[in-house]
């Protein structure tokens, strides 16, 4: 099976995302100096390149939202977790999608059930995106880091 490998990055130009491929153009000193996505209009048959900002750059994590919109790094998603502790009990809860240690990561979580089960950072829960019963109706993408709310 394979897996598909995207990106998504603010457009310096115009301070829209835009999505496809990540390209780094580095200097002689090996420092990235920009980020590039290049995106492929099928409308047009051509690729066009877009200098992003790299603080916005998110990789795909291959999963979906309850709406089939594509979850990305930096994307915050409201989740629902079931619980089963004599009772039934679903919670909702907010985090901010990241990539740590090799594995997209739910963080910043405020649950009051969920975080007694994860990792602790700065008082927030965190966790690794499996650890949530995954299912498409678990997740819904409701914003992400990089723009106001």
């Amino acid at each position: 099976m394979n897996r598909e490998i995207s990106f998504r990055g603010k457009s310096i130009e115009t301070g829209r995302f835009v999505y496809g491929d990540l390209f780094h153009d580095k200097d002689c000193w090996g420092r990235i100096t920009a980020s590039y996505i290049y995106e492929y209009d099928n409308a047009h048959g051509r690729c066009f390149q877009s200098e992003v900002d790299p603080e916005t750059v998110g990789q795909f994590t291959g999963l979906y939202d309850n709406s089939e919109t594509k979850i990305f790094e930096g994307d915050i998603v409201n989740c629902t977790h079931w619980f089963f502790d004599g009772n039934e009990v679903e919670e909702n809860f907010v985090a901010n999608v990241g990539f740590r240690d090799g594995s997209f990561s739910l963080e910043n979580i405020d649950s009051r059930y969920y975080s007694d089960y994860t990792g602790y950072e700065n008082g927030r829960g965190k966790c690794w995106i499996g650890d949530i019963n995954y299912y498409e109706d678990d997740y819904e993408v409701i914003g992400n880091i990089y723009e106001k709310q």
